[in-house]
């Protein structure tokens, strides 16, 4: 047995809970808060048969692609050591991470 430890961006959640639950791969859910940029996450707790591993992340990098999105750095214009740190700036979000640990017992009461 495995247990996948997902964390996927709040807007990739939904269509990835359900795309797992077509194929029978139940999840719990768990809302959490990104480091980088301070937003939400979702971490996903799925725990599932070593067969279905690859099947469940297959369905993950089908659902939680990387994007780019403009953000603006925190620092007010008038404090930056140079006017362009203020400019808006191009970054990656999204994608999942995922961590597969063995389960050495599982009980379900």
């Amino acid at each position: 047995m495995k247990l996948l430890i997902t964390i996927v961006q709040d807007a990739d959640a939904p269509g990835l809970i359900k795309a797992l639950g077509e194929k029978g791969i139940q999840s719990t859910k768990l809302s959490s808060t990104g480091g980088f940029l301070r937003e939400g996450n979702t971490t996903l707790l799925i725990g599932l048969e070593e067969a279905q591993v690859e099947v469940a992340k297959e369905i993950i990098r089908e659902k939680c692609r990387t994007r780019t999105r403009l953000i603006t750095p925190g620092v007010p214009l008038a404090e930056a050591p140079d006017p362009f740190l203020a400019q808006p700036v191009e970054v990656k979000v999204g994608g999942a991470v995922v961590f597969v640990l063995t389960v050495d017992e599982f009980l379900k009461v």
